[in-house]
Order: C-alpha cells, then sequence, then structure tokens
C-alpha cells in the first residue's frame, strides 16, 4: 500500500507541474510577453518592408533615370555643334570667326605651296587639308589638353569639397571653395556652376550640365552623384569620398594603360616618320631625283597618294595603340 500511495502521490504532483508548467510557467518567466512582442514585430514587419521596397525602389527609379539621361547625353554627345566644340576647346570663338580662319589658313597653305612651284593638284591637296583639316585637328588637341589639365585637378577639387562638408560647410560654400583656389580650368568650370546656380537653376542640375562643357566620364559621375543626393538626399560625404577614390584609380588606371603602351606608339612613331625622314635624306643628297614628285603632274599624283596612304596608315595605328576605359 505504501508504494501504491507512493506512485500515486508521485503522478499526481507530476500533473501539478506540467499544469503549472504549462499555464504558469510563461507568465513567469515572460515567455508570454516575448510572444506577444514577435508577433507585433511580425505584424509591423510587412508595413516595414514595404516602406524599405518603396524607398529602395524609388532610389532605383532614380538611378535609372540618370542612367537615361547619361545615354541621352552620350547620344547627344556624338553631335556636338562647332560652338559647343569651341567652347570644349577653351576658345571663346564664334563659328563665324573659326571659319574665317580655316579658309584664311587653307588659302594661306594654296598660295604658298603653288608660288613654290608644287602644282595645281598638290596645292589644291594641301590648301584643304590647312583648311579642313589642320584647324580641326588643333581643336581636338586643345580640347584634349583641357581635359587632362581637368582630370588632374578633380580628385583634389572632390576631396576639398568632402573636407568641407564634414566641417559643416553646406555643398554650394565648398564648390565657392573650389572655384576659388583650384587651377585652370577646373576654376572655370565650378565658376559657370555657381553662376548658373545663381540664375535660380537647381544645383543638382547646375552640377548635371558640366558634362556638356566637358564631356569625360569622370565629370559625368560627379554630376550624378550630386544630382541623386539633391534628389534622395543621403551621406554626402561618403558618396564623394568613393567618388574620389574611383577618379584616383581610374588616374592609375589610365597611367598604367599608357605606360603599358608606350612601346608600340613608339614603333608607330618610328614607323609613321620613316618615309618622311627618308624622303628628307634622298633630297638632301639628290634633289633632282626627287624634285620630280612635285615637279611633274605624275609625281605630284604620287605624293598625293603617299600622304593618303600614310594618313590611313597612321589612323589605323592611332586606333590600334589607344585605349578607351
Amino acid at each position: 500500500m505504501n508504494i501504491q500511495a507512493l506512485a500515486l502521490a508521485f503522478l499526481a504532483a507530476t500533473a501539478v507541474g506540467g499544469v503549472l508548467w504549462v499555464f504558469v510557467y510563461p507568465l513567469l518567466s515572460g515567455e508570454k510577453k516575448a510572444e506577444n512582442r514577435r508577433a507585433s514585430v511580425a505584424k509591423a514587419e510587412p508595413v516595414a518592408a514595404r516602406q524599405a521596397d518603396k524607398s529602395q525602389r524609388s532610389r532605383r527609379e532614380q538611378v535609372e533615370g540618370s542612367l537615361k539621361e547619361l545615354d541621352a547625353r552620350l547620344q547627344k554627345e556624338k553631335k556636338v555643334s562647332l560652338s559647343v566644340r569651341l567652347t570644349q576647346a577653351g576658345l571663346d570663338w564664334t563659328p563665324q570667326k573659326f571659319m574665317i580662319v580655316s579658309g584664311v589658313m587653307g588659302a594661306a597653305c594654296f598660295g604658298l605651296v603653288l608660288m613654290s612651284g608644287g602644282g595645281l593638284l598638290g596645292a589644291a591637296g594641301l590648301g584643304i587639308a590647312a583648311g579642313f583639316g589642320l584647324p580641326r585637328w588643333g581643336l581636338g588637341f586643345l580640347k584634349t589638353r583641357r581635359e587632362k589639365a581637368f582630370l588632374k585637378a578633380l580628385p583634389d577639387a572632390v576631396d576639398v569639397i568632402v573636407r568641407g562638408i564634414k566641417a559643416g560647410l553646406p555643398l554650394f560654400e565648398s564648390i565657392k571653395v573650389v572655384a576659388a583656389d583650384a587651377p585652370e580650368p577646373l576654376r572655370g568650370e565650378f565658376l559657370a556652376i555657381i553662376e548658373t546656380q545663381a540664375i535660380g537653376m537647381p544645383l543638382g542640375e547646375a552640377c548635371a550640365r558640366l558634362f556638356d562643357r566637358m564631356p569625360v566620364p569622370e565629370a559625368n559621375f560627379f554630376g550624378i552623384v550630386i544630382a541623386i543626393q539633391q534628389k534622395s538626399g543621403g551621406n554626402l560625404s561618403e558618396a564623394l569620398g568613393n567618388l574620389s577614390k574611383v577618379l584616383r584609380d581610374r588616374k592609375k588606371m589610365a597611367e598604367k594603360i599608357q605606360a603599358m603602351s608606350m612601346e608600340a606608339k613608339a614603333s608607330a612613331a618610328i614607323i609613321g616618320s620613316l618615309p618622311p625622314i627618308v624622303m628628307l635624306l634622298v633630297y638632301l643628297s639628290t634633289p633632282d631625283y626627287i624634285s620630280l614628285l612635285w615637279t611633274h603632274p605624275t609625281g605630284q599624283l604620287m605624293l598625293v597618294g603617299c600622304v593618303i596612304w600614310m594618313s590611313i596608315g597612321i589612323f589605323v595605328m592611332k586606333r590600334m595603340i589607344n585605349f578607351d576605359f
């Protein structure tokens, strides 16, 4: 009987303990409150997820809009007018002045070659080259030199803007600091941003227009970062800091590519300069032998053909050793 009574007591105690564990322990340990909190969080998660998804979708739409604007600008860049090209080269000439200068150069070269006995065909060819090719080559050279000077100073300017923002200055005041101390052509471009913003244009759009005057990817990156920050907000100093790092990495990559392609460029320069050098040496040794090239009509035709084929070869070699990245 004692064993049965102990067994019943044990079973009764176990049953009471189980009931207390199920109904009382959650109230004492806080599990019920934890479940309520988890339930409330689970109810709030869809709302937060929808808000996050909406915010992410809005930012994605802004980025897609910026990329579409970039594509439109790149398509527009392929049809650049002469006045825009003059501005990109840093010249304050009008298109009419450029055309007059080109015509004067072509006429002067035509007259000099004709007076020196070069023949009508040779004079016409060199006159066309001097009137159409040389001025546009000079325009492209000035544009490239200006872009290189701009890219050299842009990372330091972005760092100055980042330090100004971290110090508490507004973005517009930081741009003013850069415009006051930066070298040309960076100073002129940032002064144009300040002047454009002063007449009522939003700062993001004013920075985005930098690409129209300086058609390099780095200027476009800067305009996109400012435009997105003006539309959606965010940590501008961090974004510009990342942009500065990207600009410096691109500069290092460009210098590395230039160093690796110097051998090919030297070979192309030697190959391209051999025919004129040989022609000059032959003229110095036996001028009567080679003077038939510019005194006889057949020689003039051969000389024009040689110039055309040499130009094509130099152009092909240049395209082979220049890298876009």
